[in-house]
C-alpha cells in the first residue's frame, strides 16, 4: 500500500486554489466540495463559475458549506441559480432558529475543507475559499490512492447529516477508519460521544513520541488533556515545538492563547511565532514516523465543538516533506522565551484575566 498513494503539497492559498481549480476543470464524473468558508467574492465566484461549467457538461456536483462560515454565500441569491444548473448545494447546521434541524448557533460547525474529484483525487488541509485568505501561509495536499475512498465516504456521511441532523450521525455506524491496513488514513473529529477520532489519534501519537513533536496551528487554546500530554512528553525528554502566528485574525484568540504561554514555557515547551502574514497551516510531525495535515486546530472549538477532518500518515516520505515545511517556516519566526513573556505589560495581563473564563469556548 505504501507505493499506491501519490501526493502534492501546497504551501499558499493561491497554489492550492490553482491546483483545485485545475482538478475541477478536468473532472470527468463527479465533484464533491465541502468547505467551512466559501465566500461570495471574487475567489468564491471563480470556483463556482468553474463548477457551473462542469455541471453544463453533465458532471454530478455536490457542494456542502457551513452556514456560518459561508454566510455571505448563504444570504446571496446565487444558490437557486446553482440548483437550476443541476448542482446540489446544502448549508450545514442552519442558524435559522425555527429550522427543525437547527442544533446550535456558533458551535457544531462543519469546519472541514475537503474536495473529491471523480472519487479518485482528494484535497485536504486548511485552505478556505475567499479573498481574505489570499496571502495566508497555508498547508494543503492533493492526494490519490485508497485514502480517497475514505474521504468520499466521509463526505457522504456529512452530506446526509446536513439533511437529517444529528440523529443521522448517531444512527450511522461509522467504518473504523483507524483500522484500515494502510499508511494513509482520513480521520474525522465530531462533537459527539465516541466520535472524536482525530483528537484521540493525536493524543495517542504524542504519548508514543520518543524524540520530538512538531505542531503548527493558527489557534492555540488546548484543552487540559492535550496540554498535560504535551508537558508529559517534555518530561520524558521529548522536544516539543509549537509554531503559531505572531498574531491571529482574532484579538480574542490572541489574548486567550497568551493565557497558556507561561505554563507551557515553564514546562519547556518551545513556542515559535511566525512573522508577517498569518500562518493558517494545521500540521503535525512526530519522530519522522507519524504526520498529519487537515482542518483541526489546537483549540477547543476544533477539539471539542466542530466537525473536522485530517489526513494521518505513517509514511516517512510524507512526514519528511511536512517536516521540511516546518523547518522552512522556523526561519521566519522568533522564539518566545519565558523572560520575554514575563515582561508583558499590565494591560495585557488584565485582558488575560478577563478572557481566562472563556478559554474553554475558544
Amino acid at each position: 500500500m505504501q507505493n499506491s498513494t501519490n501526493w502534492q503539497f501546497y504551501t499558499s492559498s493561491i497554489e492550492a486554489w490553482d491546483a483545485m481549480l485545475d482538478s475541477i476543470r478536468n473532472a470527468k464524473k463527479s465533484i464533491d466540495l465541502e468547505q467551512f468558508i466559501l465566500s461570495y467574492d471574487s475567489i468564491g465566484l471563480k470556483f463556482l463559475d468553474a463548477i457551473k461549467e462542469r455541471a453544463e457538461q453533465g458532471i454530478e456536483i455536490r457542494i456542502l458549506c457551513d452556514e456560518v462560515g459561508s454566510f455571505s454565500l448563504y444570504r446571496s441569491d446565487i444558490a437557486p441559480s446553482l440548483r437550476k444548473a443541476g448542482i446540489k448545494i446544502r448549508f450545514f447546521n442552519s442558524i435559522i432558529p425555527w429550522n427543525p434541524n437547527n442544533e446550535s448557533l456558533w458551535f457544531f460547525r462543519d469546519h472541514r475543507k475537503l474536495l473529491v474529484i471523480d472519487k479518485q483525487i482528494g484535497f485536504a488541509g486548511g485552505v478556505c475559499l475567499g479573498d481574505a485568505m489570499r496571502d495566508w501561509r497555508e498547508s494543503s495536499v492533493k492526494i490519490e490512492g485508497s485514502i480517497v475512498d475514505q474521504m468520499t465516504e466521509s463526505f457522504e456521511l456529512m452530506w446526509n447529516k446536513s439533511y437529517a441532523g444529528l440523529k443521522y450521525y448517531f444512527k450511522k455506524k461509522n467504518r473504523k477508519n483507524t483500522e484500515a491496513i494502510t499508511d494513509f488514513k482520513y480521520i474525522t473529529n465530531a462533537p459527539l460521544p465516541g466520535k472524536r477520532f482525530m483528537y484521540k489519534e493525536l493524543i495517542r501519537a504524542i504519548r508514543n513520541a520518543r524524540h520530538y513533536v512538531y505542531l503548527t496551528t493558527p489557534y492555540l487554546l488546548p484543552d487540559s488533556r492535550l496540554l498535560r500530554n504535551l508537558k508529559n512528553a517534555c518530561k520524558r525528554g521529548v522536544e516539543v515545538r509549537l509554531l503559531i502566528p505572531e498574531n491571529t485574525n482574532s484579538k480574542l484568540v490572541n489574548i486567550g492563547s497568551g493565557t497558556f504561554f507561561r505554563d507551557m514555557l515553564q514546562a519547556e515547551i518551545r513556542i515559535f511565532r511566525y512573522k508577517g502574514v498569518l500562518i493558517h497551516a494545521k500540521t503535525g510531525i512526530i519522530d519522522g514516523k507519524w504526520s498529519t495535515i487537515g482542518s483541526l486546530n489546537l483549540d477547543n472549538l476544533s477539539l471539542r465543538y466542530n466537525f473536522e477532518g485530517n489526513i494521518v500518515s505513517t509514511n516517512k516520505s510524507f512526514a519528511f516533506e511536512l517536516e521540511k515545511q516546518f523547518s522552512d517556516d522556523l526561519q521566519n519566526t522568533t522564539e518566545l522565551t519565558l523572560k520575554e513573556w514575563s515582561r508583558r505589560g499590565i494591560v495585557r495581563r488584565i485582558l488575560e484575566i478577563l478572557v481566562w473564563p472563556l478559554r474553554k469556548l475558544l
